[in-house]
């Protein structure tokens, strides 16, 4: 007990994301997930001994509290069961709150799972009661980040392309991953700015899907990790967390450039031994719900100086075949179970280092990063992970 030790992601496993999974329950969604991680991590349930869970508020599906009737489907029966809450981040989170459980010396090896039932329920405002003295704003997700977006592109100077670029590369990338919601092998430039304008500036093919779907990881101890390793497996070390948090609204806040996104990411860097983020992370998986968030979340973790993510993009630097990969799952923008979006790109993550990750595999990556984010821009949760054990 006690300490600072060290982590490792043994496995992973996602279900396939659609619009409306009707032939299961919440229960068996998750259990999909659970099974296909713990198949990859080799484990079986005598070798669980915590199981931490997330999902978006409860009001998304009308279930309250639902991992207490799941417990026995999440495996948690006479074990601890942890939830985590931090809005859509969530999925980041709880892979963050498995690792410290790891990482303290509390437990060995850790389930972590997160998911959504979108399908059941609205997740915009659900069934909350109408707050008393507040006019309805009926914007959406897209129309509350819409005027974050043209604050970005007014600021930086970006074209007016450059959301059509990320849709049509994260969509690629999408048609490949055989998890991925939406597979578009035929999406173009064009066809991405000939698509509806919902919130000015984001089309249609620019926005992310509503997706039911679970994803699910295992975290090992050190001795877990080497004896993985010793079998001819590899694990994806986890080299560095951060979560930090900032009010929805207050007085001089950038939602452009989030100040909680900006210490996160500082302090996962120094943690991880990383001077340049650009130069020695080989492949990087963003919260990226809306297309022109590549951009703004470039420069907020400090890819690219302030004004300057949407070079990166216009580039091709964040394509598969340049030097920073970003998304080659497919992202949010292919796949958006709100309360596992976070997890599904922790998880890509640990594919990329360990080698799992098929067709969308990126070439020698050795070192990774997963990011999420929540709310109204003010939840943060990423990782780094690596091929390589830290010192």
């Amino acid at each position: 007990m006690g300490g600072k030790h060290k982590a490792a992601v043994l496995g992973t496993g996602q279900t396939h994301y659609v619009a409306k999974r009707t032939d299961v329950t919440m229960s068996g969604l998750v259990r999909e997930a659970i099974d296909r991680a713990m198949t990859d991590a080799e484990v079986s349930w005598d070798d669980i001994d915590a199981v931490v869970v997330g999902k978006a508020p409860d009001m998304f599906e009308g279930s309250m509290m639902p991992e207490l009737a799941m417990a026995n489907a999440l495996g948690a029966v006479g074990k601890p069961l942890l939830r985590v809450h931090t809005a859509g981040s969530v999925g980041g989170s709880t892979g963050v709150v498995a690792a410290s459980l790891v990482k303290s010396g509390v437990h060995k090896r850790v389930l972590a799972v997160s998911w959504e039932k979108q399908s059941e329920s609205n997740a915009m405002w659900a069934l909350s009661i109408p707050v008393p003295f507040t006019m309805p704003v009926g914007a959406g997700a897209g129309g509350y980040f819409a005027p974050h977006v043209r604050s970005y592109i007014r600021r930086s100077g970006a074209p007016s392309h450059i959301g059509a670029m990320v849709a049509v590369k994260d969509r690629l990338n999408g048609s490949i991953n055989p998890y991925a919601h939406l597979k578009q092998p035929d999406i173009t430039l064009e066809s991405v700015q000939a698509s509806q304008m919902l919130w000015d500036p984001i089309r249609f093919d620019e926005t992310c899907p509503s997706s039911d779907g679970a994803c699910a990881i295992v975290i090992g101890d050190e001795d877990t990790a080497k004896s993985m390793i010793s079998r001819g497996r590899q694990v994806a070390w986890v080299h560095a967390t951060a979560m930090r948090t900032e009010p929805t609204t207050f007085s001089g806040r950038d939602q452009v450039n989030p100040q909680a996104g900006r210490d996160a990411a500082a302090a996962l860097w120094k943690d991880a031994g990383i001077t340049d983020p650009f130069k020695e992370i080989d492949a990087a998986e963003i919260y990226v719900p809306f297309s022109w968030f590549e951009p703004m979340w470039l420069e907020n973790l400090g890819f690219a100086a302030e004004g300057t993510g949407w070079k990166l993009t216009e580039a091709g630097e964040t394509a598969r075949d340049g030097n920073l990969p970003v998304n080659a799952s497919g992202g949010v923008l292919s796949s958006n179970p709100i309360g596992a979006s976070g997890m599904i790109r922790f998880a890509e993550a640990a594919m990329q280092v360990m080698n799992r990750a098929g067709d969308h595999q990126i070439q020698d990556a050795r070192k990774a990063f997963g990011h999420a984010y929540g709310g109204g821009s003010q939840y943060f949760s990423m990782w780094v992970v690596g091929a390589d054990e830290p010192e």
